[in-house]
This record gives C-alpha cells, sequence and structure tokens, in this order.
C-alpha cells in the first residue's frame, strides 16, 4: 500500500509540513510528496491513504483571488503559483473503495480567526466518496509568510507517523 500526500503552498510553510507528514508516513508505507498543480489527477488502488493539505485563506481553502492577493504580498516566488487543492479537489478521480485521508492545513497562530481549509478538504474528500481517517489537522505559522511556529514540523512528522500506524500492512 502506498500512501499520496497533496499540498498546496504560497511561501513553503505548507509544503514543509507536508513533507514532514510524508517523512512520518513513510515510517511504514511508500509515500509520495505532490505539490497540487503537479499532482496525479487519478488515485489509483495501489494508494491507501491520501493526506492533502493548504494554507487557510479568507477562512478556508484558498482561491485564485486570494492567491493573487498572496502574490502581491510575497517577497520571494511562490511554491504553488497556479491551481491550488480545490481546483485538484475537484476534479480528482478515485479508484479505490478502501482509501482513506487526513487533511490539514497551515494558518496564523494570533490572532486565532474562525475557518480552515483543513475542515474544507477534509468535506470535499467525503462528499468523493473518501473515508476520513482523522480528524482536520492544523499546523501554525507566525505570521502570512511564516516562519512556522517551533516545534511544528516535529509535530506534523508524528501526525504523520500516526496515520501510517492506522494501516496493518508495513512496507519499505
Amino acid at each position: 500500500m502506498d500512501a499520496l500526500v497533496v499540498y498546496e503552498s504560497m511561501f513553503g510553510n505548507t509544503e514543509e509540513i507536508a513533507k514532514a507528514i510524508a517523512e512520518g508516513i513513510s515510517t511504514r508505507l511508500r509515500t509520495e510528496a505532490a505539490e497540487a498543480g503537479r499532482a496525479p489527477g487519478a488515485v489509483g488502488a495501489e494508494v491507501g491513504l491520501l493526506v492533502v493539505g493548504g494554507p487557510t485563506h479568507a477562512f478556508a481553502m484558498s482561491r485564485a483571488s486570494t492567491r493573487r492577493s498572496a502574490a502581491q504580498q510575497a517577497t520571494r516566488p511562490l511554491v504553488s503559483a497556479g491551481n491550488g487543492v480545490r481546483e485538484w479537489l475537484a476534479t480528482l478521480r478515485t479508484s479505490s473503495a478502501g482509501l482513506r485521508s487526513a487533511a490539514f492545513d497551515t494558518r496564523v497562530v494570533k490572532p486565532r480567526l474562525p475557518g480552515s481549509a483543513a475542515r474544507g478538504i477534509a468535506r470535499r474528500l467525503r462528499r468523493l466518496g473518501v473515508g476520513v481517517l482523522a480528524p482536520a489537522q492544523s499546523f501554525y505559522v507566525l505570521g502570512t509568510e511564516g516562519p512556522l511556529v517551533e516545534g511544528e514540523l516535529e509535530r506534523a512528522r508524528k501526525w504523520g507517523e500516526s496515520l501510517a500506524a492506522s494501516f496493518p500492512v508495513t512496507t519499505a
């Protein structure tokens, strides 16, 4: 069984979290991390775990308008310059009834605002008929462009390990 981690990241923080999650999952499952604009449009039967994440923009998943706003604020090139997880999920095809998923987001630690990209991602995955393995998870940044709050990468890695531990099959 394999795992796929798909992410959208403007300033690199969500990408770092996604890679840490993938590292944790890879302790038990073959794992690939892919930026949403380069992620496969179909998830085959070999994938048992799909983890999807993105930054929280305007209380939800990003949209074209919020990505344009992020690009205007950016002091360096964006990681995800094209479509994000919202668009990827809108066209996603899956072939496995046994596929399980988890969703995550990054968000500014203060002020703690309502809304979550992860909850929206989890909702979309359920609508696609994909079972949800764990509650949506948020990871925190200190400001719009980051950096990540200290300890978040380790927390992401451990979360990835816990997701992988939910599967009885161990592969290297």
